[in-house]
C-alpha cells in the first residue's frame, strides 16, 4: 500500500494538467512522475540507499520538496521533513535520532550545518536542490513503485520540542492515506483545474495537505515564502485556490483583505490550525475574506485530523450559540473517534472538561526508537493529546488548553484562553497570552502578556475591569505585562514557557493589581 502510486495513477489520467508551479515555472503531472520515478531509481541505484532508508529533507518551499518527498515514496524509503528555519544543532539531532543516510538541502542553508554531528560529512549524502548534481538524479533509469505495507514508515514528524526533546511521530503509509481520505470527506474533493496554494512551510502542515491535491489531481502553487499581497493576488490570478495558514498568517491576512477589499479574489478554502483562533479574529476574517473558512483540529501524532468546524458552522447570526460553535473545533472528522476522559482514562459526563483522546487509522504507529514515549502517548489505541477540553451535546469540542498551560489557584481550574478571549474584546489589544506564576499563597495566580495599539496604548485598570465584568474575579489577571511582542516559534504558536521563563524579570512594562 504505498501512497505513490495514487500520484503515479494521478499521471495516467492527467498527464497534461499543470502539477507544481513556483517562482521557475511549473511542471505536468506527467513531467512530475517521470522525475520523481527516475530520481527514485538514482537514489536506489547509483546513491546506493536500501529501502526503509530514512532521508531529511531540508528544504524551503519549492517544487523539488514535493518531488524528494514522492521519490522517497517510490524508492521505498522515508522522507523526515525538517523545518528549514531551524538550527544546525537541531538538524544534527534529527538526523541523528533517526538515522537518516541521505540529506536533500537548500544550498544557502548548508554553512549552518558544517559543524554539527553526522551533517559535517558525507554520511548522509548531502544533495543540493536545484544543483547539477541533483539534476543528474533525473538522468537515472525510472523505477517501478516499490512495494510498502501499510505500517511502513512514510513521513516521519518530528514535533516542535518547546517543551523537550524532539520526538518523531511515525507516520505510516495507512496514515497518510486515511489523512487524505478524511480532507475529501470533510472539507473538500479535488479536481484537474483546483489550486492549492502553499504559503506556510512545506515541512508542517502545508506539505501534508498538499497529498490530497497531489492525488487529485489539483495544481500546486508554491510561494517561496508567505507575503500576504503574493497571497492576496494569487486568490485572483488562479481558479478555485484552497490554502493551509497558521492563525498568526490568518489574522496578518486578513488585515492586508481589509487594506484593499477591492481588489481581494475569493478563495475557495482558507484551512486553519496549528494554535488557538480567537473569535474575535475569526469574525473579522469572515468579514474580510467570506465564507471560506476550515477550522481543523490535529496533531503531528494524527496528522491535521481530531476534529473539525466546517464552513457551514462558521456562519451564523451572531447569537451566543453561534459565538459559542465558533470558540470551538468542531466535530470529530470522519473516521475518527474523540473522547475527553479523566486522570484514570474513563470517558467524563457531557460538559465536562479532560483530557483530549483521539483513535483513528490517522494515529501514528508510535514515535521513532521511542517505545517510552509511545506508551505515554498512545494507550488502547487511544491517542493522548495533552489538550483539556469538553465535549457539549451536539458533539462539538471546545478545547481549553493544553494540560500543562493550566492554572490552578486556590483550588481552582483556570484556563488561559478563557481570559485570552475577554481581553481580545477590547478592541486596542492587539495579541495577548496569559500564563501561570507560583504564588505562595494561591499556588500560581495568572498574569497576562499584552500587545497593545502603541498609538493608543491600554491601562491595566482598563483590562481589569473588562474581566471582572465578563469572568470570575479568581480567574482575573493579578499582573499584567506590556510588551511589543508575544515570543514564537517558527510556526507562530506563542511560547508560553518563555513568557514563564520572563515572569522572574521585569520584561516590559509592568502593572500588578
Amino acid at each position: 500500500m504505498n501512497v505513490a502510486h495514487q500520484l503515479i495513477d494521478r499521471a495516467h489520467v492527467s498527464g497534461n494538467e499543470p502539477a507544481v508551479t513556483d517562482v521557475r515555472g511549473g511542471i505536468t503531472f506527467a513531467t512530475l512522475v517521470d522525475r520523481v520515478t527516475r530520481i527514485a531509481g538514482s537514489l536506489r541505484g547509483p546513491l546506493g540507499l536500501d529501502q526503509g532508508d530514512r532521508v531529511l529533507v531540508l528544504l524551503g518551499n519549492r517544487r523539488e520538496f514535493l518531488e524528494v518527498v514522492a521519490s522517497c515514496w517510490i524508492a521505498g524509503l522515508c522522507p523526515v521533513p525538517v523545518n528549514a528555519k531551524l538550527h544546525g544543532r537541531e538538524v544534527a539531532y534529527i538526523g541523528d535520532d533517526c538515522g537518516a543516510t541521505a540529506l536533500f538541502v537548500d544550498e544557502a542553508l548548508l554553512e549552518g550545518l558544517e559543524e554539527h554531528s553526522c551533517l559535517a560529512t558525507e554520511s548522509p549524502r548531502r544533495i543540493v536542490a536545484g544543483s547539477a548534481g541533483y539534476e543528474a538524479l533525473t538522468d537515472g533509469r525510472a523505477m517501478q513503485c516499490a512495494t510498502a505495507d501499510s505500517a511502513d514508515p512514510a513521513w516521519i514528524f518530528y514535533t516542535s520540542g518547546t517543551t523537550g526533546t524532539p520526538k518523531g511521530a511515525t507516520l505510516t503509509h495507512s496514515n497518510l492515506a486515511a489523512m487524505v481520505r478524511a480532507y475529501y470527506a470533510d472539507i473538500e474533493r479535488v479536481a484537474p483545474g483546483q489550486t492549492m496554494l502553499h504559503a506556510a512551510p512545506l515541512s508542517h502542515g502545508a506539505g501534508l495537505y498538499a497529498l490530497p491535491h497531489m492525488f487529485g489531481g489539483g495544481h500546486q502553487v508554491v510561494l517561496s515564502g508567505f507575503d500576504v499581497w503574493q497571497v492576496l493576488d494569487a486568490f485572483a490570478l488562479y481558479p478555485e485556490v484552497s490554502l493551509f495558514m497558521a492563525p498568526t498568517m490568518l489574522n496578518r491576512l486578513v488585515k492586508a483583505a481589509e487594506q484593499r477589499p477591492d481588489a481581494v479574489g475569493r478563495p475557495r478554502s482558507i484551512i486553519y490550525g496549528g494554535a488557538p483562533m480567537y473569535v474575535r479574529d475569526l469574525q473579522r476574517a469572515l468579514e474580510a475574506l467570506g465564507p471560506c473558512l476550515y477550522q481543523l483540529y490535529g496533531q503531528g501524532e494524527s496528522p491535521m485530523t481530531i476534529t473539525g468546524l466546517s464552513k457551514r458552522d462558521h456562519q451564523g447570526a451572531g447569537d451566543a450559540s453561534h459565538l459559542a460553535r465558533l470558540a470551538s473545533c468542531g466535530v470529530a472528522r470522519a473516521g475518527v473517534d474523540v473522547q475527553v476522559v479523566d486522570e484514570s482514562g474513563q470517558p467524563v459526563a457531557e460538559g465536562e472538561s479532560g483530557e483530549v483522546v483521539t483513535r483513528s487509522a490517522c494515529v501514528m504507529r508510535g514515535y521513532w526508537e521511542n517505545p517510552v514515549g509511545t506508551a505515554e502517548a498512545v494507550q488502547n489505541g487511544w491517542l493522548r493529546t495533552g489538550d483539556i477540553g469538553w465535549i457539549d451535546g451536539s458533539g462539538y469540542l471546545t478545547l481549553h488548553d493544553r494540560s500543562k498551560d493550566m492554572i490552578i489557584s486556590g483550588g481552582h481550574n483556570i484556563y488561559p484562553r478563557e481570559i485570552e478571549e475577554v481581553l481580545l474584546h477590547h478592541e486596542r489589544v492587539l495579541e495577548c497570552s496569559v500564563v501561570g506564576r507560583s504564588d505562595p499563597e494561591w499556588g500560581e495566580v495568572p498574569v497576562a502578556f499584552v500587545v497593545s495599539d502603541q498609538g493608543a496604548p491600554v491601562t491595566a485598570q482598563e483590562l481589569d475591569a473588562l474581566c471582572l465584568g465578563q469572568i470570575a474575579r479568581f480567574k482575573r489577571p493579578r499582573d499584567y505585562r506590556f510588551v511589543e511582542a508575544l515570543p514564537k516559534n517558527n510556526y507562530g504558536k506563542v511560547l508560553k514557557t518563555e513568557l514563564r521563563a520572563r515572569l522572574g524579570t521585569q520584561g516590559g512594562s509592568s502593572s500588578s493589581l
